[in-house]
């Protein structure tokens, strides 16, 4: 079953209408009627069990048979990642590690960032589209793009690490993550961080951390990192 999305829904809802775009596509290429079932997430935890009461193409309608929440997991997960040189590449890292399981992504431009202009509705869409396609009742959390400097001075709680190719001593990710914990990881440019923006870690907390023996792409290594504390929570 499809399921689609409307931030507005509250569990107090009885109804509810879709947009003329979902309305079409309900309709016409899904092919649903009255009485056929669809599910909505408002994207906060809440499933809500639908009934189709009017299968227009503009203006489709349904009754809301029962709600769900879904509680969240234990941890918190903050992936905080520089924005890669094709847009199609970062795209795809929003794709896959909101199907994996992030709880907030941070955009942040470095001092070797070849990209350092973002469209936030574009990834709020592909967020969307990620969540419904792998039917999850939460929208992971976009936060507008910052500088290095902005992010670095906030103080940060839980256990924080950064991913870089300097040659300090590191330990794997997978030895660091701890179960239910909250975690948040930096991962820089293709260029890689700096010394400087490397050094500024530490004295905030962040610990070094090692991905694996391959230098890794920027994406490659957000999924890795993404991938790593999904296992680490519920392997």
């Amino acid at each position: 079953m499809q399921l689609f999305y409307n931030p507005k829904l509250d569990n107090s809802a009885s109804q509810f209408v879709f947009t003329p775009e979902e309305s079409h596509h309900i309709v016409k290429v899904l092919r649903k009627k009255e009485g056929d079932k669809v599910l909505i997430t408002n994207g906060k935890g809440y499933i809500f069990d639908a009934e189709i009461i009017t299968a227009d193409t503009k203006k489709c309608k349904a009754q809301i048979i029962a709600t769900t929440k879904k509680h969240r997991k234990m941890y918190w997960f903050h992936l905080v990642v520089a924005p890669t040189k094709s847009n199609d590449r970062f795209e795809w890292f929003l794709e896959k590690a909101t199907e994996i399981g992030v709880d907030e992504i941070t955009p942040i431009i470095c001092e070797r960032s070849e990209r350092k202009i973002v469209k936030p509705e574009r990834m709020e869409k592909v967020l969307q589209s990620a969540m419904k396609q792998s039917m999850q009742a939460y929208l992971p959390k976009l936060n507008p793009v910052t500088t290095y400097e902005e992010f670095i001075a906030q103080d940060r709680e839980g256990l924080l690490f950064i991913a870089h190719c300097d040659e300090d001593e590191k330990m794997e990710l997978k030895r660091r993550v701890a179960p239910d914990k909250d975690v948040t990881i930096l991962i820089g440019p293709e260029g890689d961080f700096s010394r400087n923006e490397i050094d500024k870690a530490y004295k905030k907390g962040f610990l070094p951390i090692s991905l694996g023996q391959n230098r890794l792409r920027t994406e490659t290594a957000a999924i890795v990192a993404c991938t790593t504390v999904n296992l680490i929570n519920n392997g």
